[in-house]
């Protein structure tokens, strides 16, 4: 017999009950139950697995297509009584996207202890700067607050607020545009040495830059970002996500030429795994992009030099001869063998001189990542 037209489980017994000319009455003698189960079954009493085994073996009935026929029916009914949560969707794209377990391990959600804290929705209204939960950023409805070049996930986005949040406590001197030429100058004969990155955060705050080394959320893949808090208050945030001499010259003067450009006042420059292809100057790179590696490739080692030096040197890199280049023209060996790395794509080059520096820079900078919270009130 079809089991198929049904709309619920009654009507499927009904039909094979028809089928046999047997009553309601019947089926309950044969089962050996009351006929007033037998009644409340066919008015949609919910079928057990145990009755609808009972009821193969009685009738014929596929137990199996019985259960399913049940189980739609029960949605169907459920569907027509569900009235929908307008807040639901609102917290699956929050809860689902943003890190919020890694912000309350990281200290960003203040007074909240876990995901189940009853200010937990406060706290996150407060950290992204909104009135209501509906408003967080990382919502494809939600007003921008920082708009970003390109896509930006909410994790990334949840580091720029982290940023932005302890830019807006920075005190820092007065920011021209000469002044920063001024600071990428001074920053130059810094290079020579590892230790030369602590003077970093004075020199950037001389010339009215905030700067933030703030450590990346899981997955983030951030190296930096420039924005502005307004048209006199660039900011400039690092991950440090590669505890690298080579890497923390190239991404801070990559930044550095960002506000020298004034970029970011229109959308944030956030730059994600800024090496490879993307510290290139390739034809595909955003024009933003490709003046900022420009800059920053020149200001870490001097290009058409180090283009020659390959040119003689290659394919045997000597010891003495990156040493001797790096003497020459002052510069910490670990820089020039980040370029030259970079350049034939031998990353097995010299990783000796590949010095850790978050160390050096991290005492005279604020920071908040690594076991640190910063003071942000």
């Amino acid at each position: 017999m079809a089991t198929t037209g049904f709309v619920t489980p009654a009507q499927m017994i009904e039909s094979h009950l028809r089928e046999r000319g047997w009553t309601q009455r019947t089926l309950a003698k044969v089962l050996g139950i009351s006929e007033q189960s037998v009644s409340l079954l066919m008015n949609g009493k919910k079928i057990s697995t145990e009755l609808a085994l009972q009821l193969r073996e009685a009738l014929g009935i596929d137990a199996d297509q019985l259960l399913k026929l049940q189980a739609s029916f029960e949605l169907k009914k459920a569907e027509l009584e569900f009235r929908p949560d307008p807040a639901l969707n609102t917290r699956a794209m929050v809860f689902g996207g943003v890190p919020v377990g890694d912000m309350i391990a990281r200290g960003w959600l203040k007074g909240v202890d876990g995901l189940w804290d009853s200010h937990l929705d406060v706290a996150l209204c407060r950290f992204f700067g909104v009135s209501d939960i509906d408003e967080i950023e990382v919502l494809p409805h939600a007003a921008k607050k920082t708009d970003v070049m390109g896509e930006a996930t909410p994790a990334q986005i949840a580091w720029l607020y982290r940023v932005k949040q302890i830019a807006q406590q920075t005190l820092v001197g007065k920011y021209s545009p000469a002044a920063v030429v001024t600071a990428a100058r001074e920053l130059k004969p810094l290079l020579n040495s590892a230790e030369g990155a602590r003077k970093v955060p004075r020199l950037l705050s001389q010339a009215g830059i905030r700067y933030a080394i703030v450590e990346s959320l899981p997955h983030t893949k951030i190296d930096g970002a420039c924005m502005w808090l307004s048209d006199k208050s660039p900011v400039i945030g690092m991950t440090l996500r590669f505890d690298r001499i080579d890497n923390f010259w190239f991404v801070l003067r990559h930044e550095l030429e960002h506000v020298i450009q004034k970029h970011g006042q229109s959308a944030v420059m956030l730059d994600v795994e800024l090496e490879g292809e993307r510290a290139g100057t390739g034809a595909d790179i955003p024009k933003e992009e490709r003046v900022a590696n420009e800059a920053a490739a020149e200001f870490c080692t001097p290009q058409r030099q180090l283009k020659h030096f390959i040119q003689v040197k290659s394919p045997f890199f000597a010891e003495r001869d990156i040493r001797g280049f790096a003497a020459t023209y002052k510069i910490h060996p670990g820089i020039v063998a980040g370029q030259l790395q970079h350049k034939t794509k031998r990353y097995e080059l010299f990783r000796n001189h590949l010095v850790k520096i978050r160390s050096v820079v991290s005492p005279s900078a604020m920071v908040d990542g690594w076991g640190d919270v910063a003071p942000v009130g």
